[in-house]
């Protein structure tokens, strides 16, 4: 795969996926503006999760039917319309739409991440996955500090605005520099959404499925939370000054970026152990922020080195796995990660408001704990072997 091939795909990933999360740090003042109590806010970035999940079994599936080319172009165009339908939103319910909207579209991530590894050489998908991928934490984090410094100079809205426009610049981009990715023998649209179900009832998918949904209901916990302490007392940080914490977030999910490697290498199961194990310390650290913000640092850098690493082992040990269905698998996989992500989202606000940073923080460690037990269990039925790949024959 050519360099500016994956160079593209990560952006979009990054620009796609920061439309569903570019909201966590302007929380309070979107809630203030459309009327929305602090209880509720997290809603806000649910809304995107449930969208997305939406998206993943309805949307995503095609990648294994169509031209993947038109389908990433396609769908980037109607996020860039969610997130104009949010930007001039006069009240909540218009900003629940848009951000809904975009989420459903914004699988347009997985839809690229399925063309890498289709496309990709066998010793060579988990590095590419591993740089693509890295446009889905850029994403994440990155967009939380440019967020912070739009909402200071423009408002939160400006948010919104810029992530369209970047959105639809996308699109006509991917049409113009992404070689086409006809499907010579495509199978029906129903045949594909059977397939689909089928991935449930495999033991790989379903275990590697549900360190996901932990591993993200625990990084949800964190960042559609941590913004409430921190521009509360004692430290009072402004929307810009919260959001540099991506800037943290965004180095120790980076460092992760050779777990790709590590996975060609043939040891996707270990780092996910030993990841999972590093998820649950960093909770330790982030726990002490009502004194503390160099240990908030610490455990953000930390939980987000682990959380890459574990996400693109998963992906590199299903895509192997499955790989003549990759768009399915991945689509099926994410369902996993936006149902924790969403939960994660929507409890954490409500848990601050009742219990303090104390609640979350129970929270996230306990998610990862069931990550841990998890993967424990699941011994090495999610280590991609010769077995494992035959299993996939079960689909076809």
């Amino acid at each position: 795969m050519l360099w500016r091939t994956r160079l593209l795909l990560a952006v979009v990933c990054g620009v796609a996926v920061a439309s569903v999360y570019a909201g966590q740090p302007v929380l309070a003042p979107m809630g203030r503006d459309l009327g929305v109590s602090v209880g509720s806010v997290g809603w806000f970035v649910a809304a995107g999760q449930l969208g997305y999940l939406a998206g993943l079994a309805l949307l995503v599936p095609l990648g294994d039917m169509l031209d993947r080319r038109r389908l990433i172009a396609g769908h980037l165009a109607l996020v860039a319309v969610g997130m104009a339908i949010t930007a001039a939103a006069p009240g909540a319910f218009a900003a629940f739409a848009g951000l809904a909207v975009a989420g459903v579209f914004a699988v347009v991530v997985q839809t690229a991440v399925a063309y890498t590894a289709s496309v990709s050489p066998s010793a060579e998908r988990g590095r590419n996955l591993g740089i693509v991928t890295s446009g889905v934490v850029i994403g994440i984090l990155g967009a939380r500090v440019v967020a912070g410094v739009l909402a200071d100079v423009w408002g939160w809205r400006s948010i919104y605005v810029v992530l369209a426009a970047l959105a639809g610049l996308l699109a006509l981009l991917t049409l113009a520099l992404l070689p086409a990715d006809v499907r010579p023998d495509a199978a029906r649209y129903g045949q594909v959404l059977r397939s689909f179900g089928g991935l449930f009832a495999q033991p790989v998918f379903l275990s590697r499925g549900l360190i996901a949904f932990f591993l993200f209901a625990s990084f949800g916990t964190l960042w559609s939370g941590m913004a409430l302490p921190l521009a509360g007392a004692p430290w009072h940080l402004s929307e810009a000054q919260i959001g540099l914490f991506g800037v943290a977030g965004l180095a120790g999910a980076l460092g992760a970026a050779r777990s790709g490697r590590w996975g060609d290498a043939g040891y996707a199961r270990r780092v996910t152990g030993a990841a999972l194990v590093l998820l649950i310390v960093s909770w330790v650290a982030i726990g002490q922020l009502s004194w503390s913000l160099p240990l908030l640092v610490v455990g953000v850098v930390v939980l987000d080195f682990a959380v890459q690493a574990v996400h693109v082992s998963n992906q590199h040990a299903l895509t192997t796995a499955y790989a003549d269905r990759t768009s399915s698998t991945v689509g099926g996989y994410m369902v996993f990660y936006s149902l924790g992500s969403a939960a994660g989202a929507a409890a954490t606000t409500a848990l601050f408001g009742a219990f303090g940073w104390t609640g979350p923080t129970v929270l996230g460690a306990a998610l990862a704990l069931g990550a841990l037990v998890t993967w424990a269990f699941g011994g090495r039925a999610a280590e991609v072997t010769r077995e494992n790949v035959e299993a996939r024959k079960v689909l076809t």
